[in-house]
């Protein structure tokens, strides 16, 4: 028997919810291990049609079960479902998150309806959260749904008749099937083509037996996250595969778990483009608010310190911590105070939980305030700043269900701040969260926070190893550049002996500083330095960032210093290229607070424009604000002209570690040596901070053994050979998935490493065979866009350019010159010739692709799909198959006669739209629409009737054209040009 996704994966998570083992032929008869949960039931068996998401009679019955004045008139069920099947109809009209909001309010118990006495409304529960057992928990697969379209996915899960979690099983045994690909079928073609069944969906989740990933409705792919199992020592756990996801699966799954994950580890936020959009926790995040729920009631330790590396959702585990708390009946209405740093308060936390609609939540920023909040009693979430507890008398509040929340933990160190808020709450239950270690020299912090019996003094801890495995934040590189305007690390360590921590200044105190040290001001802030750093930032800004559409952050020594930046980078740039975002101070020059001064709403709209992939402005330059609590994941890069130091540093260059759309890593420029030597310039006690960074001399040297595994694939392959034969040579020698996989998991590993360095000298040696590889790799590549998502991904900007640089492999354009017609098919019908077959069959495939979206080509593909297994399982003859080829192409050349006789007269700009379309490279701006519209409106004004015809009429609208194109920077591309201006002829 073979291994398949369904007797594999699929039969293994029913086996591991239900114990219920489909490989067994009398599985029917077997009795159920104890200790199982779900119960599985075939979906055959499932009283339901088709087209229903809900299991209506076995929902009735929870619904009577559950809510005793429903079970004093049974009718009223009915009446609950007809409300419920209004929202599933609705889902076309609202979308996909708004419906699964609503659902998820009757889901959690928060609707009621007039049921009780006297017509007064009371809660509807449909799941029954105090007593779990009391509800219906089923497992089935192959659940037939149809809405648009009829769908079958692998395994649902149902709780009293609603199907609340729907998974995909993968293939265990292609190397390019992963938990990627069954994600990509839930998110992109389930979730659109029967949505109906998703608006009760608590989760989905999707593995190929290795990995395990889930996500929420309508979650981008790339925000999908692996649940782990935390300090679990169970070898097999340690043991890939199998076992480890069915360990996960079981843990995440879990009906107990699940509940939580609903009532307490979900909610539903707006983002900066005014969507909605549903958050699920992380694991991380569900263990980090658990365990301080659970020592809250517990009640016997009363602090704790987590530690979770920056960008790994420290917000929102405060959030959903908060949330719980608040909800514990058992903890009589405590108040929950949340406490940030002055620099965040109305940024990050702030912003998560007004975004998530949190219910009771009160931001306040002055101590009297917060004394009059605590003095009365005020139960609710506060958020305040930690400094305001500098002037906290002791005794302020002396009850036990207060809990303090302190953000950035680390930074209370600063004038004793832990000691005089535990004063100020003496009762309070204190916890630190930080997203950089705790030195052991920082007493304050453990003292305040950190309890002896947790190891190593942390409750909980997620370091920077654990983010990048779980995808939840990118590794990040740095590169010295400039190595003679570095300063003099002595130098340094003189002038900043005194500072203890630089964390906590404000632009004004590093002012001061700077002025301290005139010396080093004079010389990190001499004209040349400056001029010349500016001169190499935008030459490696063009070259490695704006490629690829990310952005990037400019930190000077001083404000004056971000003046100077924003002076240099305007000669080179538009001025709304850059903004400089400081603060001035009553003290400042008139002139100086004039042209610099922002407010908040100011700063407010730089970061959103900066965050908008589309705007103009490319970098913000800064010296103290932004560095922290700033999200924006476009920002990819940043220069870093100024002395950071410990927290400072890890959580400024943390600001370019954030997941963003086809970004793989982070990028810290070092243009004043800080990195010279990396361990001195994060002590910390902790190992793993230490790899942080990595230096791109690593990957330099790594190139040459990565491109000789890329080559050994080929071996005996002759790369000068041109043109088709080329190509024919190196796709024979990966024939089969298994080689094809193999030779693309080595190209990745290589391809990291080319677009972190490009363009560095370094790589000049390899560039001939970089090209020839990423050339066969394209040629290879499978068709479909969901087929091994993560081994078969997009190429970055960089490896793309070189392959368009000048294709002379695999003859990619030679296969453009073979003429399809009549003729041709005659002559080869007489005169089999392998090469021209197999330049047929390469033809037939990009016609077929060009009318993808017609039905009668889609036929046609279908076909030479056919006739190309037969060929290649030697089911048909090679003369057979000549024929049959011929006859193809004889139906491809009727069937484009016939399309090409209906198709209307097209509008200008829809020609236009479609030339554009066809000679996109992944170097062309995504902008066509603009730039389509932008040569539309040149061109009717400049036309006039018979323009044609005359000298001045074409010199005019060449002369637009050129100047459109000047401005998307594709005026030399002389083919854009040529074609583009024979349209414009044609049609205006």
């Amino acid at each position: 028997m073979s291994f398949n996704e369904l007797n594999s994966v699929e039969h293994y998570i029913v086996q591991q919810l239900s114990g219920i083992n489909l490989n067994h032929r009398n599985w029917a008869d077997e009795q159920v291990p104890y200790g199982f949960q779900w119960v599985y039931i075939p979906a055959s068996a499932i009283a339901r049609g088709v087209n229903e998401v809900l299991v209506e009679s076995e929902l009735r019955e929870a619904l009577i079960r559950i809510n005793p004045e429903i079970a004093q008139r049974p009718e009223r069920a009915d009446e609950v479902i007809y409300k419920l099947r209004t929202i599933l109809l609705a889902v076309n009209q609202v979308g996909l998150v708004k419906a699964n909001e609503e659902f998820t309010k009757w889901l959690t118990g928060e609707k009621t309806m007039p049921f009780g006495e006297n017509n007064r409304h009371v809660p509807v529960r449909l799941i029954d959260f105090d007593n779990p057992q009391s509800n219906s928990f089923v497992i089935t697969n192959q659940y037939r749904i149809h809405h648009h379209e009829t769908k079958i996915p692998d395994i649902v899960l149902l709780i009293n008749g609603i199907p609340v979690v729907v998974g995909e099983a993968k293939t265990p045994i292609r190397p390019a099937i992963s938990w990627l690909d069954g994600a990509h079928e839930i998110h992109n073609i389930y979730e659109n083509a029967v949505p109906q069944l998703f608006v009760p969906n608590i989760l989905s989740f999707a593995t190929e037996g290795k990995d395990l990933y889930y996500g929420s409705v309508r979650c981008p792919l790339e925000f999908w996250s692996p649940w782990r199992l935390e300090a679990d020592e169970d070898e097999l756990v340690k043991k890939m595969g199998l076992s480890k996801v069915g360990k996960e699966l079981t843990d995440l799954l879990h009906p107990k778990r699940l509940l939580d994950i609903l009532q307490n580890f979900a909610l539903y936020s707006t983002d900066k483009k005014k969507r909605r959009i549903k958050v699920i926790c992380r694991y991380q995040q569900y263990e980090g608010a658990n365990k301080i729920v659970e020592r809250v009631k517990e009640g016997r330790l009363k602090k704790g310190l987590i530690w979770h590396f920056q960008g790994s959702g420290k917000s929102l585990l405060m959030l959903f911590a908060a949330q719980k708390l608040r909800r514990m009946p058992e903890l009589k209405s405590p108040t929950v105070i949340i406490l940030v740093d002055r620099t965040d308060l109305d940024t990050q936390i702030s912003g998560t939980f007004n975004a998530a609609d949190v219910a009771n939540v009160q931001t306040t920023e002055n101590i009297s305030e917060l004394h009059d909040l605590l003095a009365k009693d005020t139960r609710k979430i506060i958020i305040s700043m930690i400094h305001k507890f500098r002037d906290a008398r002791p005794n302020m509040n002396t009850r036990d269900n207060i809990i303090v929340l302190v953000d950035e933990a680390h930074r209370t160190q600063e004038g004793d701040l832990a000691r005089q808020m535990r004063a100020a709450l003496p009762n309070a239950f204190l916890f630190g969260l930080t997203g950089t270690p705790v030195n052991k020299a920082d007493k304050n912090t453990f003292w305040a926070f950190g309890s002896e019996e947790d190891d190593k003094g942390y409750m909980s801890r997620y370091t920077f190893q654990d983010s990048i495995r779980d995808k939840a934040t990118l590794p990040l590189h740095f590169e010295p550049r400039l190595v003679d305007v570095h300063v003099d690390k002595e130098t340094i360590d003189k002038l900043f002996k005194d500072l203890k921590d630089e964390a906590a200044l404000s632009d004004e105190e590093a002012d001061a500083l700077s002025k301290k040290a005139a010396k080093m001001s004079a010389f990190l802030k001499s004209p040349e330095r400056v001029q010349t750093i500016v001169e190499d930032i935008v030459k490696h800004y063009k070259e490695k960032v704006l490629p690829h559409g990310f952005k990037a952050m400019i930190v000077a020594p001083d404000r004056y210093a971000c003046v100077q930046y924003k002076e240099e980078l305007d000669k080179h740039f538009v001025t709304e290229a850059s903004k400089v975002v400081i603060s001035t101070s009553a003290n400042d020059d008139f002139d100086f607070k004039q042209k610099w001064a922002i407010d908040k709403s100011q700063q407010e709209k730089i970061v959103d424009e900066f965050n908008d992939a589309n705007s103009a402005l490319k970098f913000i330059i800064v010296t103290a604000k932004l560095l922290t609590g700033f999200d924006a994941p476009i920002l990819q890069t940043m220069y870093l002209d100024k002395s950071l130091k410990d927290h400072t540093l890890l959580q400024a260059i943390c600001r370019t570690n954030r997941l963003y759309p086809n970004k793989t890593f982070g990028r810290i420029v070092d243009y004043f040596g800080i990195f010279d030597d990396a361990a001195e310039a994060l002590q910390f006690d902790e190992e793993s901070v230490k790899k942080v960074v990595t230096n791109l001399q690593v990957l330099r040297d790594e190139l040459p053994k990565a491109m000789a595994d890329c080559l050994r694939h080929f071996e005996g392959v002759d790369r000068s050979l041109d043109g088709f034969e080329g190509l024919e040579a190196a796709q024979d020698a990966i024939k089969g998935d298994e080689k094809k996989d193999a030779f693309a998991v080595d190209y990745k590993y290589l391809t990291k490493i080319w677009e972190s360095l490009s363009p560095d000298d370094v790589l000049n040696p390899y560039q001939q065979d970089y090209k020839w590889v990423s050339q066969v790799y394209e040629s290879v590549k499978p068709a479909g866009d969901n087929i091994g998502k993560l081994l078969w991904f997009r190429l970055g900007a960089q490896t793309t350019k070189l392959i368009h640089e000048n294709i002379h492999v695999g003859g990619i354009d030679d296969l453009e010159e073979f003429i399809l017609d009549a003729e041709v098919i005659d002559d080869l019908f007489h005169n089999p010739n392998s090469k021209k077959v197999k330049q047929l069959e390469k033809e037939l495939i990009r016609r077929f692709n060009k009318h993808g979206g017609n039905p009668n080509f889609k036929k046609l593909s279908d076909r030479l799909e056919d006739l190309r297994n037969k060929a290649e399982r030697g089911l048909i003859s090679s003369i057979d198959f000549i024929k049959e080829l011929c006859k193809l192409a004889q139906e491809t050349v009727q069937a484009e006669k016939e399309v090409e006789s209906v198709t209307v007269q097209k509008s200008a700009t829809a020609a236009l739209t479609e030339l554009f379309l066809e000679l996109k490279t992944d170097q062309t701006p995504a902008v066509v629409e603009r730039l389509v519209n932008d040569i539309d409106q040149i061109v009717k004004v400049v036309r006039f009737p018979g323009w044609q015809t005359t000298a001045s009429g074409e010199r005019q609208v060449q002369q637009s054209l050129r100047k459109t194109l000047l401005k998307y920077k594709l005026h030399k591309d002389q083919q854009l040009f040529e074609r583009g201006y024979a349209y414009i002829k044609e049609y205006y």
